[in-house]
């Protein structure tokens, strides 16, 4: 009920927002203003995660040709000056607000507001075993990964930060997440 309540009150508050963000994707650069990306979440079931685009059509295709350059260990793809980004993604990636639409996969029952980062598929596919713990809840829009340092982490602390969470849940952890994730967002 809590991530219901909360997601349609900025679902309704944001939509101006929402509105502004559209139109600059739309100015900057050819394509859809919603990305849908297949993410594995609970139960390790895939379902299509909504975000505002970033990154030229057909990035996820460029990819491959990138792998030689990613920075991030583990079951991660992370390039710092990725040169598929447009200049609007640049800024709504710094400022997260490209995750925005994801509250629409909270109020389909797919994400919750707090949980692990659903990882899309290409990093699902390179787990290992121990990591798949993860999977027992909704992954979220936020969480301790996102709080905790983000992407100076490396892959197998922000597991250890999911198990965390998983083994000691509570309404109080996922506010003082809620609070404290805009403040880690424009700190960095």
């Amino acid at each position: 009920a809590f991530d219901i309540v909360v997601s349609v009150v900025a679902l309704v508050a944001g939509m101006p927002l929402w509105l502004l963000i559209a139109a600059l994707v739309k100015l900057d650069s050819r394509g859809p203003v919603f990305y849908r990306d297949e993410r594995v979440g609970v139960g390790e079931r895939s379902f299509p995660m909504f975000k505002f685009r970033t990154m030229v059509v057909g990035a996820d295709r460029l990819q491959r040709g990138l792998e030689r350059e990613n920075e991030a260990g583990g079951a991660l793809f992370k390039i710092r000056d990725d040169p598929r980004v447009t200049r609007v993604g640049a800024v709504l990636r710094r400022t997260s607000f490209d995750e925005l639409p994801q509250v629409l996969n909270v109020l389909r029952g797919e994400m919750s507001l707090v949980g692990p980062r659903p990882l899309p598929l290409r990093d699902y596919t390179m787990l290992e075993p121990w990591h798949r713990k993860r999977y027992l809840v909704l992954p979220g829009i936020t969480g301790l990964w996102q709080i905790s340092g983000r992407s100076n982490l490396t892959f197998d602390d922000l597991v250890r930060l999911d198990f965390y969470y998983i083994e000691n849940w509570s309404i109080w952890m996922d506010i003082s997440i809620l609070v404290k994730t805009p403040i880690a967002v424009f700190s960095t």
